[in-house]
C-alpha cells in the first residue's frame, strides 16, 4: 500500500525578495534595533542590513496592507485584507505576536497608527463606512468605533500633543476626531478659500494644533484646529503619498520622485530628487518615507527600497527590490548554478543568486513574460510572451539570441530537452512547437493532440517523448522531435522522466484535494532524490508531499506567506531550496529544504506559531491510516445538540401568533392554580457525553449536573439542592479553586454560561453572545478569575474571559473537529490547552486572540484522538490521556514520552499535589505518582465492591468512567451509565446518585398505593425507584429491546411493559421476573393500561394505530380497537372499567368500548360527565387550555390530573412542566411553568396520594420529583414561575396613558438614520440675502425679535443683481420654549442647591437658572433626548447623563456651560 503519510523533511523561509510599494502607503521603518520592517505579501518583513539578513512575521493568512510601528520601535502592527481580517501586534526583535485584534473590521485594514504613549491603536477598516475602531491593544479590547467617512480614508494619526484627539485624511476630506469616553466625533476640516477642496494623502501632527497635511496636487496644506490656514504650493510636483514626522522635522515623499526635508515649521531644507540619482529611473514614485537621524528610508510604487545617508543624497543605495505590478508567472532555475530567473507582466526578467540574496542581472522587454526556460548547458534562457511569441537571450549578458512568434495566444509553458537539442514551446491555442536548438531555433515538429490550451510539459530522460498536461486536466504523450500522439500503453510503460512538473498523472494522484477544480494547482515539482514534491495552488500555499503521491487525499505539510495564488515552484539545481513565486503579490519566496537527518537537530526550534496552521503536519484530508475511533468516543462526535427551536425562540414565535393572542386576551380565562410545585429530587448524572463534571464543594457537598439542573447534593442527608437558571441541557461543569462557585454550559441557539454560588445557589454572572449552538467545555483559571469555554459550533470556538466583568478577553476558531477539553495553565493564566479528535493544541493569549501550537509528536508517533488533559507540576509540562489508553507526556509543546494506562480510552484525569488518577472506559480507576512512572494503586468499579449504605444498584461491572474527583479522603467517580460513584482510598465502594443511560425515557408509572414509581427507557433497563427519603433505586432489569411505556396493575403486584419491537411483557413488580409476554404487534408499544378495579383488562396500544385489550386472568386477546388514522399516543379507562378515551397523533380524540373495541361516538359535553379513573389525556374541551399559542411548533407530550380533578400538570415538547386548573376550557389557559427538563418532558404522573409530582425528560435521561405545595405554603423561588403566554394582556390591561406610550414606536426614525435628514442648503452654505433693515440702514436690535410686518413681495428680493452678497452669520441658541413630558418621565431635576433646573426638550440638555431666568444648552444630541438622569455622588457633581434614540448615550458636565459653553 502507497504511503500517505506527510514527509518527515520540511521547508523554512530564508529569504524573500520584494516589497509591497503598490496600493500602500507609509509601510517602512527603521526599528529600535536599526533593522528594517516592511511586508511583502502575507509576511512581516524585518530586514538586518548590517548583516544581510531577514526574520519573518507569519501570523497573517491574507495580504498585508497596512503597517504602524510602536513609538518605542521594537513592537509592530499590521493589518491584512479578508473577510474577517484582523491586526496583529508583534515583537520586530522576536518576531513572535504579542496580541490579535479582531472581530470588528471587514474587508480589509487600511491604515493603523499608535498613540504617544503606545498604549492604544487606531484602525481604519475597508468596509463601506470605513470604519475607525481605536483599541487597547494589548488587552485586544475595542474602546470606541465609529463610521469613518463615505470614502475612502488613506491616513490617520494621533495628534501627539494633545491625548484623545486624531486626525484622519483621504477623497476630498480631512476629518478632526475627539474620544471622549467610547466616543469618538469627528468635525470636518474647513477648506474655506485658503486652498481648493481635494483629496488629503497624508498627514503629520505638530504642536499647537496645527496639522501639515499632504495633497493630491502636491500641494502642503497646514491646518490650525479644524480651519485651513495655509497651502504651501508646489512642495511636490504631483501627490504626496507619505509625510513622516521625526524629532529633525520632517520627511515628504511624492509621486514625481522627490524625498524633500523640513524643519519643525515646515521650512523646506533639502530635496532629493531620486530619478535623477545612479539608481533612478523616470516614472519612480515614492510609497513610504522613514527619516532617522541621517539616514532616509525611501519605498517605492515599483518595490524598491532605497537607503539614502543625507550627505551623500545622490548616492541612494539600494537596499531590495521585485517585480512591479502585473502578474509573475514565470520561473526558471539554472541547471549547474544557484541561481533563479523570474519573468512578469512588468515586461522585466531577473536573475537572482540563491546564495547571495540579491538581484544579479535584469533585462526589461518588449512584452510581458508568462514562462521561463534554461537549457541544459547554462548558456541560453528562453521566455515565453503573453503575444504568443518566445525571445532566446544569452545568460551571460542578457543579449538576444533569437526572437520567434507563431502564435497568437500566450505561451504558458516551454521546455528544453534533456540533451538541449530541442526546446519545446506550448501555447494557449492548444499545440506544442518544437524547435531544434543547434538549427537556429527552426521549427521541426509540432503537438496537436489537445483541445484546450498547454499547462504544463515535462521531457523524457532520452528526449524522445513529451508529456503534456492542457487546460481540461487531460495528459497525453508525444513522440519527439516529430510530435506524433502515442496512445500505446505498452511504449509509455518504461520511460523515465528527466522531471516532473505535470499536476495529472498517477504520480501526483495524490495531491488532489477533495473537491478541487481541476485548475487549483498552478505548479508541482519533484525531487526525485529526496522523493519528495512540492506543489504551489490558487490559495497561497506552498505544499511539501511524498513522490510518488498515488492515493488521492494524501497527508502533506503547508507553508503560508503567499496571500494570493502561487503561480510556480521549483528546486534549485542541487535541491537546496524551493524558490515559489506569487501572482498578484510579485513576491519571490526562497525556501530551504530541511531533510529528515536534519530535523532532529533542528527539534529544539519550537514550530512557527501562528493564527492559522502555518508550517502545519496536517493536511485537510482525513487521517485514514490512523487507527478506527473507539466506539464509544465515535458515538460521542455523531450527537448533534442542534434544536429545531430552542426556548430563546419562543417570544418570536408568540409574536407570530399576534392574531391568536389577540382573540385570546379578548376572553376571560381560568387564572393559574394556587397550588405549586417545587423540584425536590432528581435522578440522574449526564455522564454519556461529558467528562470532569462532578466535584466536591467546599463544604463536601457534591456538585455536578443533568438536564438542565445544576445539582449540589448532600451525601450525609440524601438531599439535594437546584441551580434552575439554565433552560436547556448543560453539557459542562468546572469549580473555582476555592470549590465555592461552579461554572456550567448550556445547549442554546446563543448559549449562555452561568458562573453561580454552591453555597446560595445564586447567579454571579451570565456569559453570553459568542458561542452558537452549545458550550461544550469550561475551566477556571488557577486565581479564579478567568474561564476559558469552547463552543461546538462549527469552529469549536474558545474564549478566554474575564467573568466578573463579563467581558470576553480573547477568542480564536478551536478545530473543526470536536474539542473535548480546554485546561487554564495554573502557572500562567495566558496559556491554556484544548485536546479533542486528532487534536493536542497549545494557546498563548495574544490581546483579543489566541495563538496556537499544534503538539510536536516527532518520531513518538501520531497524533491521536485525546480525550482528558491535565497540567503537571511545572508550567511547562502537560498530561493528556488518548482514545487509545495511553498518557502523553509533554514539555511545552513537544511530546517526551507515552505511558500505558488503560484498555481503551482514559476519559478522565485528575491532577493532585503529588500524582495524578486517571480513569478509562476498562472501568478502572488509576493513582500513579507525579511523574507517571509507576501506577501506585488501582480500584476496578464492580457490584462486589458496593458498600451497603449504597443508594441504587450498579448495572454492570467496569462501567466507563467519565469523571474523577478527589477529596474529603474520597475518589468521587462518573460514569457513563449516569453512576455516582464514591470510592473510599480502602476500597469500598458508595453509589450515591443513578438516573437512566443513554436513550430517551418515556415510560413512567407510579404505584397504586406505596410511594415507588417504574420507568422504562430506550437504555434497554426496567427501573424500579424509591420516592420516600432514600430516594434510590429498588430494582432494576435488563430487557431485550427498549421500552417507551409502563403500567402498574391496580393492586401494584404486577407492571406491564411495552417495548420498542411490538411486544409486552407482565412482570412481577417485586421481583421483576417475568409472569407473562406477548407480541402482536411489529412496532413500539406506546401506552398500556390495566382498567381499574381488578385489573381484569390489559389495554395495548402501538404505533400501528392500534390497541389490543386483553383478559389478564386468561392471557387472551379479547379485542382489537380499529379506527385510529395515526399512532397512539395516550390512553385512559373510565372508573368502570368499559370505556377507554385514547388520543393519537394526529390529534384524534377517540373512544372504543371494552372488551372488544368497538368505536363510539360520544359528544364532549358527555365526555365531561363520564367519570374517568384517570386522566392522562391531551385532547378534549377539558384541557383545551393546556395548548400553547404556538401548538404547532410544539407539542403537549403528558398530561396527568390529581386525584381531586383539580390540578393539571402537563409537559411539552419545550421541557416546561406546566401546572393548569382543571378543567382547562378556553383556549391558551393561564398556568404555572418551571423549567429543569432541557428538551421535551415525555411523561408526568402524580403519585398515589397527589404529594409529589414524577416528570421524566426524554433526550435529557433524568427523572425528577417535585413536591406539590398547597396554596399559602409559599417562598419566592427561582423556580416557581407565574409566568403565562399572555403575560401582558392580562385583564384588567393598561391606563390609556401608559398604554399609548407603550405603543410609541421609536426605532423606525432611529434605525433608518442617525441624522436627520435637511433638506435644502444648510444655513451657513447659503448666500444671504440683505433684509429690509439692512437695506433700510436700521440698526439691529432696534425692533422686536418677531416681526409681524408682511414679507416682502418677491419682485424686491430678486432686485439686488449688483449688490455683493454678504455670508450668513452664526445663529447662537437663545431661549427654547417646552419641555419633553408626553412619553418621559424622571427628566426634570434641582442642581446647585435649587439655584438651577435642568430637564430636557427635542434633542437639547437645558440648564434654567431661577433666579436669573436664563437658559444654557447641552447641543451635542443629534436627535431627540428620551431621558436624563444626574450623578448624586458627592464626587461627581454636577454629572448628567442623557439618551437619545440613536442608541447613542452622552456624559457631560454642566460645570462647563457656567463657563459659557454652547
Amino acid at each position: 500500500m502507497a504511503d500517505r503519510s506527510a514527509p518527515s523533511c520540511h521547508l523554512r523561509l530564508e529569504w524573500v525578495y520584494g516589497y509591497r510599494g503598490h496600493q500602500c502607503r507609509n509601510n517602512l521603518y527603521y526599528t529600535a534595533a536599526k533593522e528594517i520592517v516592511y511586508f511583502v505579501a502575507g509576511v512581516g518583513v524585518v530586514y538586518s542590513p548590517r548583516e544581510h539578513r531577514q526574520k519573518f512575521y507569519l501570523g497573517h493568512q491574507d495580504d498585508i496592507i497596512s503597517l504602524a510601528l510602536h513609538p518605542e520601535r521594537v513592537l509592530v502592527a499590521t493589518g491584512q485584507v479578508g473577510k474577517e481580517p484582523y491586526i496583529c501586534v508583534w515583537d520586530s526583535y522576536t518576531v513572535q505576536t504579542v496580541s490579535v485584534l479582531k472581530d470588528v473590521h471587514t474587508h480589509g485594514i487600511a491604515c493603523l497608527a499608535f498613540d504617544l504613549d503606545g498604549q492604544r491603536l487606531v484602525s481604519v477598516g475597508l468596509d463601506s463606512k470605513n470604519t475607525v475602531c481605536v483599541w487597547d491593544w494589548r488587552k485586544g479590547k475595542l474602546l470606541s468605533m465609529a463610521p469613518g467617512h463615505t470614502d475612502r480614508i488613506f491616513d490617520i494619526s494621533w495628534d501627539l500633543y494633545q491625548p484623545n484627539k486624531l486626525v484622519s485624511c483621504g477623497v476630498k476630506h480631512i476629518k478632526f476626531w475627539s474620544l471622549c469616553g467610547n466616543s469618538l466625533t469627528p468635525k470636518r476640516g474647513v477648506f474655506g478659500k485658503t486652498g481648493d477642496l481635494q483629496t488629503i494623502l497624508c498627514l503629520a501632527c505638530a504642536r499647537d494644533e496645527v496639522t501639515y497635511s499632504g495633497a493630491l496636487n502636491g500641494d502642503i496644506y497646514v491646518w490650525k484646529g479644524i480651519n485651513l490656514v495655509r497651502t504651501i504650493q508646489g512642495a511636490h510636483a504631483a501627490g504626496i503619498f507619505s509625510m513622516n514626522a521625526c524629532e529633525e522635522g520632517f520627511a515628504t515623499g511624492g509621486r514625481d520622485g522627490c524625498v524633500r526635508l523640513w524643519d519643525l515649521n515646515f521650512k523646506p531644507i533639502t530635496v532629493i530628487d531620486l530619478r535623477e540619482t545612479d539608481q533612478g529611473y523616470k516614472g519612480l514614485s515614492v510609497r513610504s518615507v522613514c527619516w532617522r537621524g541621517d539616514h532616509i528610508l525611501v519605498g517605492t510604487q515599483d518595490s524598491e527600497i532605497f537607503e539614502i545617508v543625507v550627505h551623500e543624497r545622490n548616492k541612494p543605495f539600494l537596499i531590495m527590490q521585485g517585480h512591479c505590478e502585473g502578474e509573475l508567472w514565470a520561473l526558471a532555475v539554472h541547471p549547474t548554478k544557484p541561481l533563479a530567473m523570474t519573468g512578469s507582466d512588468d515586461r522585466s526578467v531577473r536573475i537572482w543568486s540563491l546564495i547571495d540574496h540579491a538581484l544579479i542581472a535584469r533585462c526589461n522587454m518588449e512584452e510581458p513574460i508568462r514562462c521561463a526556460a534554461v537549457s541544459t548547458d547554462g548558456i541560453h534562457l528562453a521566455l515565453g510572451m503573453k503575444d504568443g511569441s518566445f525571445t532566446v537571450l544569452r545568460v551571460r549578458d542578457m543579449t538576444e539570441v533569437v526572437h520567434i512568434k507563431d502564435r497568437k495566444e500566450a505561451i504558458h509553458e516551454l521546455k528544453y530537452s534533456p540533451d538541449g537539442n530541442f526546446l519545446a514551446v506550448g501555447s494557449n491555442d492548444s499545440s506544442v512547437d518544437v524547435y531544434g536548438v543547434v538549427q537556429r531555433y527552426k521549427k521541426v515538429g509540432e503537438c496537436v493532440g489537445s483541445l484546450s490550451f498547454i499547462t504544463h510539459m515535462d521531457w523524457s530522460s532520452d528526449s524522445k517523448y513529451l508529456q503534456t498536461n492542457d487546460g481540461n486536466g487531460k495528459r497525453l504523450f508525444y513522440r519527439m522531435p516529430s510530435g506524433k500522439e502515442v496512445t500505446n500503453k505498452e511504449e509509455l510503460k518504461g520511460i523515465q522522466w528527466a522531471s516532473w512538473t505535470c499536476v495529472s498523472g498517477v504520480e501526483v494522484n495524490g495531491i488532489w484535494p477533495k473537491y478541487s477544480d481541476i485548475n487549483d494547482i498552478n505548479s508541482v515539482d519533484a525531487n526525485f532524490i529526496g522523493q519528495v514534491m512540492v506543489t504551489a495552488d490558487d490559495y497561497g500555499i506552498v505544499k511539501l508531499f511524498r513522490y510518488p503521491c498515488l492515493r488521492k487525499g494524501a497527508k502533506f505539510k503547508k507553508y503560508l506567506g503567499h496571500s494570493a495564488h502561487v503561480t510556480n515552484v521549483r528546486w534549485s539545481h542541487d535541491h537546496q531550496w524551493v524558490v515559489s513565486i506569487g501572482g498578484a503579490d510579485h513576491s519571490v519566496f526562497q525556501w530551504k529544504f530541511v531533510p529528515d537527518r536534519k530535523l532532529k537537530d533542528t527539534l529544539h526550534i519550537a514550530p512557527q506559531e501562528s493564527l492559522v496552521d502555518s508550517n502545519s503536519d496536517e493536511s485537510d484530508s482525513d487521517q485514514s491510516d490512523v487507527p478506527e475511533l473507539d466506539s464509544e468516543i465515535e458515538q460521542e462526535t455523531q450527537i448533534t445538540y442542534r434544536r429545531q427551536v430552542y426556548k430563546e425562540d419562543l417570544p418570536q414565535l408568540k409574536e407570530q401568533c399576534k392574531e391568536k393572542r389577540k382573540s385570546a386576551a379578548s376572553k376571560r380565562r381560568e387564572r393559574a392554580p394556587g397550588n405549586s410545585i417545587r423540584l425536590h429530587f432528581v435522578h440522574g448524572y449526564r455522564g454519556y457525553d461529558c467528562r470532569s463534571n462532578l466535584f466536591y464543594t467546599q463544604t463536601g457537598e457534591i456538585v455536578y449536573h443533568v438536564a438542565a439542573v445544576g445539582v449540589v447534593y448532600n451525601r450525609q442527608q440524601n438531599t439535594q439542592r437546584f441551580y434552575l437558571g439554565h433552560d436547556d441541557d448543560i453539557l459542562c461543569l468546572a469549580i473555582h479553586p476555592l470549590k465555592d462557585y461552579v461554572a456550567t454550559g448550556q445547549v442554546g441557539r446563543d448559549s449562555s454560561i452561568h458562573i453561580w454560588d454552591t453555597e446560595t445557589i445564586k447567579p454571579l454572572s451570565v456569559l453570553k453572545g459568542y458561542h452558537q449552538y452549545g458550550v461544550c467545555a469550561v475551566d477556571f483559571s488557577a486565581d479564579g478569575k478567568r474561564l476559558a469555554s469552547v463552543g461546538i459550533d462549527d469552529n469549536h470556538t474558545i474564549v478566554l474571559w474575564d467573568w466578573k466583568k463579563g467581558e470576553k478577553l480573547s477568542a480564536v476558531r478551536g478545530s473543526k473537529d470536536k474539542i473535548f477539553v480546554v485546561k487554564i495553565n495554573p502557572y500562567m493564566p495566558d496559556k491554556l490547552i484544548t485536546v479533542g479528535i486528532k487534536h493536542m493544541k497549545f494557546w498563548r493569549r495574544a490581546g483579543g486572540g489566541l495563538i496556537g501550537r499544534k503538539g510536536c509528536i516527532g518520531a513518538l508517533g501520531r497524533t491521536d484522538t485525546m480525550m482528558c488533559a491535565v497540567y503537571g507540576w511545572t508550567e511547562e509540562m502537560a498530561f493528556s490521556g488518548t482514545s487509545t489508553g495511553d498518557v502523553c507526556i509533554w514539555r511545552d509543546v513537544f511530546l517526551i514520552k507515552t505511558v500505558k494506562a488503560h484498555d481503551g480510552p482514559v476519559f478522565s484525569m485528575h491532577a493532585l499535589e503529588k500524582g495524578f488518577v486517571t480513569g478509562g472506559k476498562d472501568g478502572v480507576v488509576a493513582l500513579w505518582d507525579d511523574t507517571f512512572e509507576r501506577c501506585l494503586k488501582t480500584y476496578a468499579i464492580k457490584r462486589a465492591a458496593l458498600a451497603p449504605g449504597s443508594k441504587g444498584l450498579l448495572l454492570e461491572d467496569n462501567p466507563s468512567i467519565r469523571a474523577i474527583s478527589l477529596g474529603h479522603g474520597h475518589i468521587l467517580v462518573g460514569t457513563k451509565n449516569g453512576e455516582i460513584l464514591e470510592v473510599d482510598k480502602s476500597g469500598p465502594i458508595t453509589l450515591l446518585v443513578q438516573g437512566h443511560m443513554e436513550g430517551e425515557v418515556w415510560g413512567l408509572a407510579t404505584h397504586p398505593h406505596l410511594p415507588i414509581c417504574a420507568t422504562v427507557s430506550d437504555d434497554k433497563t426496567l427501573r424500579i425507584w424509591d420516592l420516600s427519603p432514600s430516594h434510590c433505586m429498588l430494582a432494576v432489569r435488563k430487557l431485550k429491546k427498549g421500552g417507551r411505556c409502563c403500567c402498574f396493575s391496580p393492586d401494584g403486584k404486577a407492571l406491564a411493559v411495552g417495548l420498542n419491537d411490538g411486544s409486552f411483557l407482565i412482570v412481577n413488580a417485586d421481583t421483576l421476573e417475568d409472569l407473562v409476554s406477548f407480541q402482536h404487534r411489529k412496532d413500539v408499544i406506546s401506552e398500556i393500561r390495566f382498567s381499574p378495579g381488578t385489573g381484569k383488562y390489559l389495554a395495548v396500544a402501538s404505533c400501528d394505530n392500534f390497541v389490543d385489550i386483553y383478559n389478564v386472568m386468561s392471557s387472551k386477546r379479547v379485542g382489537i380497537c380499529k379506527g385510529a388514522s395515526s399512532y397512539i399516543t395516550h390512553m385512559d379507562w373510565d372508573i368502570r372499567g368499559k370505556l377507554l378515551q385514547v388520543n393519537t397523533g394526529a390529534k384524534e380524540q377517540l373512544f372504543f368500548e371494552a372488551p372488544r373495541g368497538k368505536k363510539q361516538i360520544i359528544p364532549s359535553l358527555e365526555v365531561e360527565k363520564i367519570g374517568w379513573a384517570s386522566w392522562t389525556s391531551v385532547l378534549g374541551s377539558c384541557c383545551e387550555g393546556i395548548w400553547p399559542i404556538i401548538g404547532e411548533v410544539t407539542d403537549v407530550t403528558a398530561s396527568c390530573l390529581t386525584s381531586d380533578s383539580k390540578v393539571l400538570a402537563t409537559g411539552d415538547d419545550f421541557g416546561f412542566v406546566k401546572l393548569f386548573r382543571y378543567p382547562a376550557k378556553g383556549k391558551f389557559g393561564k398556568f404555572k411553568r418551571y423549567v429543569a427538563h432541557s428538551t421535551h418532558v415525555t411523561n408526568v404522573r402524580w403519585t398515589y396520594d397527589d404529594s409529589l409530582l414524577v416528570t421524566v425528560g426524554g433526550a435529557d435521561t433524568s427523572l425528577m420529583l417535585w413536591t406539590y405545595e398547597m396554596e399559602g405554603h409559599r417562598d419566592s423561588r427561582q423556580c416557581d414561575s407565574e409566568e403565562s403566554d399572555l403575560d401582558s394582556e392580562e385583564d384588567g390591561g393598561y391606563d390609556s396613558d401608559v398604554t399609548r406610550e407603550n405603543e410609541i414606536n421609536y426605532t423606525i426614525k432611529a434605525l433608518s438614520t442617525n441624522i436627520r435628514p435637511m433638506f435644502g442648503i444648510k444655513p451657513h452654505l447659503q448666500q444671504k440675502e440683505p433684509t429690509l433693515d439692512e437695506r433700510q440702514g436700521v440698526v439691529r436690535g432696534s425692533r422686536p425679535p418677531v416681526s409681524r410686518a408682511l414679507p416682502q413681495p418677491e419682485k424686491l428680493q430678486t432686485n439686488n443683481v449688483g449688490k455683493k452678497k454678504r455670508p450668513i452669520e452664526d445663529l447662537i441658541l437663545e431661549l427654547v420654549f417646552g419641555y419633553r413630558g408626553k412619553d418621559c418621565r424622571n427628566n426634570v431635576h434641582y442642581l446647585n442647591d435649587g439655584a438651577d433646573v435642568i430637564y430636557h426638550t427635542a434633542s437639547i440638555g437645558i440648564l434654567y437658572n431661577v433666579a436669573t431666568g436664563s437658559q444654557s444648552f447641552y447641543q451635542e444630541h443629534n436627535d431627540d433626548i428620551l431621558c436624563l438622569t444626574v450623578n448624586q455622588h458627592p464626587k461627581f457633581i454636577n454629572i448628567v447623563a442623557t439618551g437619545q434614540e440613536t442608541q447613542q448615550i452622552c456624559q457631560l458636565q454642566l460645570l462647563l456651560f457656567t463657563c459659557g459653553m454652547q
